[in-house]
């Protein structure tokens, strides 16, 4: 597995001649990297007296992150297993017309579930990002930087996210299925840029 490497691991394994694991499993840890820095700036922010008042607040952002960072640790994987299946589709026969239609739908099918991880990916990264602003307003400010990092890794890892959803949409033949993607694309890159731009603008105010 992908996540038991170690980051000098993970790192070789990335720039190794194979094409798998790629961008998608990056974005993956970039948002797991981001929720992490999440949860650190809660802890950070929990058992001092002077942030007493928004204790729970504080508690329920780091159960959230810490449920958000395994399930993108595991995205790291999947992302890489839904790769070898459309791979697995391109190598089918096509020799015969029954060959070839069943190679069709198989690839149809892999390709659909290699856009829907990244999708998935890009989902919890926006959500992730969603929770810094509250962090900036009643989380430790000595953690200030710290909270623009995990913006900048939540971005990172919905923007690649999403390059990921568009190359494999790009191979679906369903109209339907390939409009929805296009459409929460668009929605998940809005979202991603208005949220992002505000943290930024707020993190150096708070820094100057």
């Amino acid at each position: 597995m992908l996540i038991e490497l170690t980051a000098k691991g993970f790192v070789e394994e990335v720039a190794a001649s194979s094409p798998a694991p790629g961008g998608g499993s990056v974005a993956a840890l970039a948002g797991a990297q981001g929720f992490a820095l999440i949860a650190m700036v809660t802890r950070l922010t929990l058992g001092r007296e002077k942030f007493k008042a928004v204790e729970q607040e504080m508690k329920q952002i780091l159960a959230t992150a810490e449920a958000k960072y395994q399930r993108l640790l595991a995205l790291v994987d999947e992302d890489t297993e839904g790769f070898k299946l459309v791979m697995a589709a391109l190598a089918l026969p096509k020799e015969t017309e029954a060959e070839k239609a069943f190679r069709r739908g198989e690839l149809e099918s892999a390709t659909l579930k290699a856009a829907e991880i990244p999708l998935e990916t890009a989902r919890l990264c926006l959500e992730g990002l969603g929770l810094v602003p509250e962090l900036l307003s009643k989380g430790n400010p000595n953690a200030l930087s710290d909270m623009g990092v995990a913006a900048l890794s939540l971005k990172t890892g919905l923007d690649g996210a999403l390059y990921n959803v568009l190359i494999n949409a790009q191979g679906l033949k369903e109209k339907e299925s390939k409009e929805e993607l296009l459409n929460a694309c668009t929605y998940l890159r809005e979202e991603g840029n208005r949220l992002a731009e505000d943290v930024q603008r707020e993190v150096l105010e708070k820094l100057g």
